[in-house]
């Protein structure tokens, strides 16, 4: 799983931009930017995205953790 496209989805999915992301974590667009690059995060990070978000990216990897051990 690539972290930064899963953020970037989420965020598309609802209806949020990039600014508004980048005021809610204080981050510059350009950090957002490059935080979609990013294939993997902070977990700090990736739980304040969460939060603001309202969605659960720690499912995501745990999903993939039991699917590897299959």
């Amino acid at each position: 799983m690539h972290i930064g496209n899963r953020i970037r989805d989420i965020l598309t999915e609802r209806g949020q931009s990039v600014v508004w992301l980048a005021r809610q974590l204080s981050y510059s667009r350009t950090n957002i930017y490059k935080l979609f690059d990013k294939s993997t995060i902070d977990t700090g990070v990736l739980l304040r995205i969460s939060i603001i978000l309202h969605y659960d990216f720690f499912v995501e990897y745990s999903n993939e953790i039991k699917a590897r051990q299959k």
